[in-house]
């Protein structure tokens, strides 16, 4: 199945890429990962409904949507653009009309990642490369603010994982490295095409 196909099946619209106008050097383009890549990093990875996923730049949400479809998981979804954030609320109405009850279970948010008010249920966070090391790093440091008020294991999956994140995260961080995950196909053609996760023990 195509992109545009999985999205017509979804009745969203989340393909192409996107550069937003007067954008500062620490965010990069809108680009939602393939849905190829999903398919992979799911076979090799499990959601339980107790998760709760924070997509952290989601553009236009595909990957809550795409986990709500296929494991009725909760997921938040943080975006610092406007025009975005609407597509994202758009596609939330149209998916919604197949009667899928999603009211609580996928929310979208307006703000920017650093200013995310972690919530004690978030557990699993996704980043396809939103921002610079500098954003990352006080994310990942709101996190572990967090996890000392509530404890609990968190995971981080990175899509197309830069240097400079991983560095970072196994330098200046007590995550540990759990798994990479290669896209078929893709990683032969690029090996910034792969997953990497991180874990946090509870």
């Amino acid at each position: 199945m195509t992109e545009k196909e999985m999205d017509k099946m979804l009745r969203i619209k989340t393909a192409g890429t996107l550069e937003l106008l007067n954008q500062s050097v620490h965010y990069n383009r809108y680009e939602a990962t393939p849905y190829a890549a999903f398919e992979e990093l799911f076979r090799h990875y499990e959601l339980t409904k107790s998760d709760r996923v924070v997509d952290v730049g989601c553009g236009k949400g595909r990957l809550s949507f795409y986990i709500h479809y296929h494991f009725q998981v909760p997921s938040i979804g943080i975006e610092m653009s406007g025009r975005l954030y609407q597509d994202a609320l758009e596609n939330l109405q149209n998916y919604d009309k197949n009667g899928k009850k999603t009211a609580g279970i996928i929310i979208f948010e307006r703000c920017l990642a650093q200013e995310y008010e972690i919530d004690s249920r978030d557990n699993v966070f996704y980043f396809f490369n939103p921002f610079s090391v500098q954003i990352f790093m006080k994310v990942v440091e709101n996190i572990l603010v967090s996890v000392d008020k509530y404890k609990r294991s968190i995971e981080l999956i990175l899509y197309y994982p830069t240097t400079a994140y991983i560095q970072f995260l196994e330098s200046r961080t007590t995550f540990e490295f759990k798994k990479e995950i290669r896209v078929p196909e893709l990683y032969e053609q690029n090996d910034n095409e792969r997953f990497m996760i991180f874990h946090l023990p509870g």
